[in-house]
């Protein structure tokens, strides 16, 4: 009993210490910069107001056409990357071809490269081919395959039974539909794992879209809140309005996928 009330006690401090910065966020962009100058930073505001968000919405410094290119870029590279991932994922687990072990431990040496070491030599290459300061300039370099992401699949594929890989290519099924049939279906958590993982790292990616891109033709909702901050230093209640609003689609997409979230912790961790 005791050891229980331990456990949710310290679960309970964790939680209020993840949550207490977001919600100072919420509270704070719900004032106005008066009652935020003259008030205590943890007081309540009175009375609440939608300022902010209007001002970000409809106003003159709208975060919609930032927003409207993340969704895009966010759902180009996803598409691209899950599915290389898949299939480079399943040819690592399933199919036999010379040097297959070798190219994996390579590829799978490429994590222990920094980003911030290629990101010059990226934008070179990206500019002589005439794609900076464009969409595909900013999807392009991370629509393949990730390496944390094949490898991931890798051992949930290896991990899957043989029996019944084996039980379709008796019945005359190919690689592809092995793998659209069999494969795919019984990996659904961990492919809703690599999706939230996948969404939440490109919907926070700032480096590299502020370097391949200039001026606000695609300026994505990272750089344009960090835009916000820098052009309205003293006026915070409008900065954490453009933070909230930033991060409420990712929190409405750990509501949509956190059973498959939580399957797939599961899952893993009894293999």
């Amino acid at each position: 009993m005791r050891r229980a009330v331990f456990t949710y006690l310290a679960l309970g401090v964790a939680a209020v210490l993840i949550l207490a910065p977001y919600l100072m966020s919420v509270q704070t962009s719900l004032k106005t910069p008066r009652q935020f100058a003259q008030r205590p930073p943890l007081a309540p505001p009175s009375p609440a107001t939608g300022a902010n968000y209007a001002e970000l919405l409809v106003g003159g410094h709208s975060l919609i056409p930032p927003l409207v290119i993340t969704v895009q870029v966010v759902l180009v590279v996803v598409i691209g990357q899950l599915t290389s991932s898949v299939l480079a994922a399943y040819a690592f687990a399933r199919l036999d071809f010379p040097g297959r072990d070798a190219i994996f431990r390579v590829y799978l040496a490429t994590l222990m490269v920094p980003p911030v070491a290629v990101l010059v030599p990226r934008f070179v290459l990206l500019g002589a081919a005439g794609l900076a300061d464009t969409f595909w300039g900013i999807v392009l370099p991370s629509m393949f395959g990730s390496p944390y992401a094949i490898f991931l699949l890798r051992q949930f594929f290896r991990a899957l039974p043989r029996e019944l890989l084996d039980a379709a290519r008796l019945d005359g099924a190919g690689h592809l539909r092995v793998l659209r049939h069999v494969v795919l279906p019984l990996s659904r958590p961990i492919l809703a794992t690599l999706l939230i993982i996948t969404v939440v790292t490109h919907w926070n990616d700032f480096l590299w879209p502020l370097v391949v891109t200039s001026g606000v033709r695609w300026q994505v909702l990272t750089v344009a809140v960090a835009a916000l901050q820098s052009q309205y230093n003293g006026d915070w209640t409008l900065v954490m309005a453009a933070t909230t609003l930033a991060t409420l689609p990712l929190l409405v997409l750990f509501v949509i996928f956190q059973k498959h979230l939580v399957r797939s912790i599961t899952v893993t961790g009894m293999r």
